[in-house]
């Protein structure tokens, strides 16, 4: 039996832990290396290769020049925990359960991940960063190593969690966690790997208080805190923003409620220019490490037989609508995330798929390109058909969902169940009856123009809402856990 086919059927047996000491698999023969280096609210539009006009990634860049740029990649709820879960099992909110940001730490340890069954397959697997499900930095299942931090973590001086023990680091975080993966790459490399990076950048420091408000904590104020090397790097750079951006939202009838000691959104309540520029300057740090993670995989001669993807958790607002980071709505800047994924031995350099793809899809492309099956109850599909060849039949919608939690006034009571498909996006609220929206995409790319009680809207509502049902009803939607 090959080495590969014992690991697959160690997964249907259940020996996971009996698989995982077998001796390591042959150069010839060994599946590929996978590397994810996720980068919290990062935007598709944030980097060199996605379109920004000063934001200098190269090795991220080089990522999409080498390999795959996805033009269409989308986060299933725009929101930072229920996110995460999704990367990791392939399924929706509504069926892993992580529905919010708040503390679901000993729901985190039972998902279905894609790192059981690559540990049990021979992989060695390591996390570190910001696992973000709570502020529980303890080890999950199918990871051998760990390296972790509480809840958002740190910029500076992390405190972290490396295989059960906690230490506080002198540094910066981003540098830190280079640290530990080039580490485990290195004394990894005579067998398969997967390496989950997740970064703390491009977030804020938070300080909370007793009432539980939140408040920006950071050197200008932003609460974005680059590397020291890279602090004002921008500082005269002229910011892009998108025709919807720095106006007030018309049309949007949740979005302009009056709520109490909160100003009405415009140009005052969008993200700032020194915002833009403090998160893009953290950004700088992380293209480094990809560089880094870059030469340490070519010495070792493994760069091309590994897998490595680039994405962002799901998008943030740069003043769209006057919204700044709230995120979580539906609409295209917080919804839309950047995907990009370089494999050379699958993938043609400069690749650039059109399809609609999401967060959900990266765990079953895992699984497959090591040769082993989707976990039972993935709801996401493998990305590797639109690596090469003619395009497949392939998805022409999806859902997109949001809990609502109470850290963010503004849009409390803003649950929502939507659906996006190639040409509209539907919004239905659920605690705010009459309030819905729709939006032709082909027409207002910027969703400006909310067109549900025009005659074109009220055309393509029943099409859109029974596209909804039936998203839900294949997935399993029975209605909101709490």
């Amino acid at each position: 039996m090959s080495r590969l086919a014992a690991g697959i059927l160690c997964v249907a047996i259940g020996l996971a832990g009996a698989c995982a000491d077998r001796p390591s698999v042959s150069q010839a023969s060994r599946p590929p290396n996978i590397v994810l280096v996720l980068v919290d609210d990062m935007r598709w539009d944030d980097f060199g290769a996605g379109g920004h006009p000063f934001s200098q990634t190269p090795n991220i860049d080089r990522v999409a020049r080498e390999g795959a740029r996805f033009l269409n990649a989308f986060a299933t709820t725009p929101l930072c925990s229920p996110s995460r879960a999704s990367f990791l099992t392939g399924q929706y909110a509504h069926t892993h359960g992580i529905v919010d940001n708040t503390a679901r730490d000993e729901a985190s340890h039972h998902l279905k991940t894609f790192a059981p069954p690559l540990q049990a397959a021979g992989y060695a697997t390591a996390f570190m960063g910001k696992w973000h499900m709570g502020n529980d930095d303890t080890p999950r299942p199918g990871f051998s190593h760990w390296v972790a931090m509480k809840g958002q973590g740190e910029a500076e001086d992390p405190k972290l969690n490396v295989d059960g023990q906690r230490i506080e680091r002198k540094g910066y975080v981003t540098d830190i966690l280079t640290e530990y993966a080039t580490a485990f790459i290195k004394r990894s490399a005579d067998k398969p790997f997967l390496l989950m990076l997740s970064h703390k950048a491009l977030h804020p420091n938070f300080a909370q208080a007793a009432d539980g408000s939140i408040s920006r904590i950071g050197e200008g104020g932003t609460g974005f805190v680059p590397a020291p090397r890279h602090r004002g790097r921008y500082a005269t750079a002229v910011v892009p923003r998108r025709p919807n951006a720095m106006k007030a939202p018309v049309g949007k009838p949740a979005l302009q409620r009056k709520i109490d000691n909160l100003p009405p959104l415009g140009p005052k309540t969008a993200t700032s220019d020194a915002e833009v520029r403090d998160r893009l300057e953290m950004l700088l740090a992380v293209d480094e490490s990809l560089g880094t993670i870059f030469d340490t995989l070519t010495k070792l001669g493994q760069l091309d037989n590994t897998m490595i993807v680039v994405a962002g958790d799901h998008g943030y607002f740069y003043g769209e609508h006057g919204l700044n980071e709230e995120r979580r709505l539906a609409y295209e800047e917080s919804a839309r995330m950047p995907l990009l994924i370089r494999y050379p031995k699958q993938i043609a350099a400069g690749t650039t798929p059109a399809q609609l793809v999401l967060n959900l899809d990266v765990a079953p492309t895992f699984l497959d390109v090591a040769g082993l099956p989707p976990v039972a109850g993935m709801q996401g599909t493998s990305l590797r058909p639109l690596f090469s060849g003619p395009a497949p039949p392939w998805r022409s919608s999806f859902l997109i969902e949001y809990y609502t939690d109470i850290v963010f006034p503004r849009i409390r009571n803003m649950g929502y169940e939507a659906v996006r498909t190639e040409r509209y996006t539907y919004i239905h609220y659920l605690e705010l009856p009459g309030m819905d929206e729709l939006y032709d995409l082909k027409t207002d790319p910027y969703e400006m123009t909310n067109i549900i009680n025009e005659p074109a809207g009220r055309a393509a509502l029943p099409e859109v809402q029974a596209e909804l049902a039936r998203l839900q009803r294949e997935s399993g939607y029975t209605g909101r856990k709490k």
